[in-house]
């Protein structure tokens, strides 16, 4: 039975928003970029129906969309988005203490929109949706050699960030 784009949109929105908000970090300019995608898929709905899998094929617009996003300045400048994940069901495990979980959030954003857009692409892509080099680098029209380049730089980076943050602390603590 086909499914009209009304039910797809109703049953999938909540999952293409906390994707598109890991890919952003901004929950305003998540909202905008599936807004986008669904004005245009509704349009190619018959097209994206006929699709192996229709949800696949949004998530790939989803992407796409994020990483030609025109307003680019709206997506470097990301907020700490540690409470709006929280409410958007950041599902971590065991939560203890809830303000420690928000500013671990706030600290992994800030680390986060700090690497271009392709490096944060693949990053959301292996850790997020959990998929292969070979579909990733499918995905964003690359070699797996270069995706792993841009993970591997990423996390590098992430880690120098992580370093430097921690002798700030220790320093401010003697």
């Amino acid at each position: 039975m086909d499914v009209t784009f009304e039910q797809f949109a109703v049953a999938r929105l909540p999952s293409l928003l906390r994707y598109a908000v890991v890919l952003t970090g901004d929950r305003d300019l998540a909202q905008d970029v599936v807004q986008e995608v669904l004005a245009r898929a509704q349009v190619k709905w018959r097209r994206i129906d006929s699709a192996d899998s229709p949800e696949a094929y949004v998530r790939r617009m989803v992407l796409n969309e994020y990483l030609s996003w025109r307003r680019s300045w709206a997506a470097r400048n990301v907020h700490a988005v540690g409470e709006r994940l929280v409410d958007i069901d950041d599902a971590r495990g065991g939560v203890h203490d809830h303000a420690q979980d928000v500013v671990e959030a706030d600290e992994l954003w800030n680390r986060l929109s700090t690497l271009g857009r392709k490096q944060r692409a693949v990053l959301v892509l292996r850790y997020y949706e959990q998929l292969e080099d070979e579909a990733i680098a499918d995905l964003i029209g690359c070699s797996p050699a270069t995706v792993r380049s841009h993970a591997s730089r990423a996390l590098k980076s992430l880690r120098l960030t992580s370093e430097k943050q921690t002798r700030i602390h220790a320093e401010e603590k003697s």
